[in-house]
């Protein structure tokens, strides 16, 4: 058991989630790269039992395959470059909070770009609660934009 990547030639028909399991993984196991198990059906921080099978969990294989489910991008403007440290410790204390409760949410990259700050995350769920928080706290403009085919969430935030 192992998510596989999206094959770019497959069909925008035939696109199912690449990184959620048709079948469950076996019980119980553990992702060797960030220690979270697999156990009664869910992702959790639990620790796993010594003899537990080793499978990848689908958060640290999307983040290795540098495939996100959600893309914010915190529009460039005064307000961002006045305030983009506190907006990064922002992003990384709301992904904290969820990442501890949910082990697949997670931040996958913050980075500069030209159009403002992009941040990547994966769980489409995850984008969208930081794109909300962000507009909640802040106000400005927030657009949400799901992609029909993948489970892929767009967000453009700006103030």
């Amino acid at each position: 058991y192992l998510p596989k990547p999206r094959d770019p030639l497959q069909s925008a028909n035939d696109e199912v989630d690449p990184y959620r399991a048709s079948q469950r993984p076996p019980e119980p196991n553990k992702c060797p790269e960030c220690h979270a198990s697999f156990q009664g059906g869910r992702w959790t921080w639990a620790a796993a039992p010594k003899d537990s099978y080793e499978v990848v969990c689908p958060a640290c294989q999307r983040t290795e395959d540098r495939f996100p489910a959600g893309f914010i991008m915190v529009k460039k403007g005064d307000f961002l470059t006045q305030t983009r440290d506190e907006l990064v410790k922002f992003v990384k204390a709301f992904e904290k909070k969820e990442k501890a409760l949910r082990p697949l949410q997670r931040l996958m990259d913050i980075e500069d770009v030209r159009e403002g700050l992009q941040i990547t995350t994966t769980d489409s769920l995850l984008a969208r609660g930081i794109a909300e928080a962000l507009h909640e706290e802040y106000k400005g403009d927030l657009k949400l934009r799901y992609s029909r085919d993948e489970n892929l969430l767009r967000a453009t935030w700006k103030r």
